[in-house]
């Protein structure tokens, strides 16, 4: 029988890890079809470089329960972007020769944007070369900018986080008498789904995230210092979540540490809460404090969302599914039923359609000022945040499961 191999790459969730259970239950489920259970350390890398490792372990119910509660990659990552096919046919057989020497027969890549142009570069390699390996993608990303499936496992755990944290931030601010403002950033570059989350820390009870700046609309500093002053009048607390990636009229990041961006090509981005933070104090005199969540956002694994953690692991378990049924090339999306009750089903999506493409806020859910969101978001992303684990701990500690590095 031919074996099953899965790897992750990019940046981590705190659910990628339930993505990797759902992948190797489903492995182990299926063992009249599938072989043995692989696991690649540090992505694609490691299959070309062959630290290829046996998940045998996780063939037990209380490793595997204990590894879809661990944050981080547990296979480890890497940030390779495989060359287009014709560049560099030397890695390209590297790959699959360390893939026959491993008998691997389905291989399945669990990442983001990025990850999907690997697994669609890979299937069109395996095709044009008649392999008959059957590469799938399984998604995975906070900032929920895949396109076409309805959302992204990783998003709703990371999008609880920040909600929870502007709903207790806002408390612990408001205990003194003095006007303030908070500002906090998150993560998101062109994409703010991220910093839209902060609208769920609202509701009947409390208002915890007064304006709320994306991506999606160009950063206008005039028409945000009004805004703050405007909420300002009738609240003592001003809270404000920005996303990393806001811009101006002219598509300048507000604050970069590096623009010659990584080998991606993507820009370093971080600092602009601190850069809003200074524009506030320096022209309004608010007492003003910024806070940068950081990578905390998508590793905070305490915090998950009980429907983010299922719907993870069941994406995992059916690109196996997919796999076993002839499907290569695509990848477990998810197509949105009903709002409420919330109902979603995952179907095969071309990975080819997927990557290298972002989704960003509609129009629709963007408040008309750019300062807020609209009810639809609400009905979009509250479902998606439902729900808390039973997790296992030990001495207070959250516990991880076994390494296998």
């Amino acid at each position: 029988m031919e074996n099953l191999l899965v790897l992750q790459s990019g940046g981590p969730t705190a659910v990628i890890n339930a993505s990797l259970a759902g992948v190797i239950k489903a492995g182990f489920d299926n063992s009249k079809k599938i072989g043995k259970v692989y696991g690649s350390i540090n992505g694609i890398e490691g299959v070309e470089n062959q630290t290829i490792v046996s998940l045998e372990l996780f063939n037990n119910d209380e490793n595997l329960r204990l590894l879809k509660q661990t944050p981080a990659s547990y296979l480890g990552s890497c940030r390779k972007k495989l060359p287009a096919l014709g560049e560099d046919d030397g890695l390209y057989c590297r790959i699959f020769e360390a893939l026959e020497k491993y008998n691997i027969g389905y291989l399945c890549c669990i990442g983001g944007n990025d990850s999907m142009d690997t697994a669609n570069k890979l299937s069109a390699y395996a095709k044009q070369t008649g392999k008959t390996i059957r590469v799938i993608g399984v998604p995975k990303t906070v900032d929920n900018d895949l396109v076409i499936t309805d959302h992204t496992p990783g998003y709703g755990s990371a999008a609880k986080f920040i909600a929870n944290c502007m709903r207790q931030i806002a408390l612990d601010t408001d205990v003194y008498k003095m006007p303030s403002v908070v500002v906090l950033e998150t993560m998101g570059r062109n994409a703010g789904w991220l910093a839209a989350s902060a609208e769920l820390a609202n509701d009947s009870t409390l208002s915890a995230a007064d304006i709320v700046c994306l991506p999606e609309r160009p950063f206008d500093l005039d028409a945000f210092l009004a805004k703050v002053e405007e909420v300002s009048r009738i609240k003592k607390t001003v809270m404000i979540a920005v996303s990393e990636g806001i811009r101006d009229k002219d598509g300048n990041y507000i604050k970069e540490n590096n623009p010659r961006g990584d080998k991606f090509g993507h820009a370093a981005l971080g600092g602009a809460g601190k850069t809003v933070e200074s524009r506030i104090a320096g022209q309004l005199g608010f007492k003003t404090r910024s806070i940068e969540l950081s990578t905390l956002q998508r590793c905070f694994a305490m915090g998950t969302s009980l429907c983010d953690v299922t719907e993870a692991f069941e994406a995992g378990y059916k690109g196996v599914e997919f796999a076993l049924e002839g499907h290569t090339g695509v990848m477990p999306g998810f197509r949105r039923i009903s709002d409420n009750p919330y109902k979603m089903q995952i179907v095969p999506l071309n990975v080819c359609d997927i990557a290298n493409f972002e989704k960003k806020v509609p129009e629709e859910m963007i408040s008309q000022d750019g300062f807020g969101l609209t009810e639809k978001f609400r009905e979009y992303a509250l479902p998606l945040i439902t729900g808390e684990p039973e997790l296992v701990y030990k001495n207070g500690c959250l516990q991880f499961a076994p390494s296998v590095i």
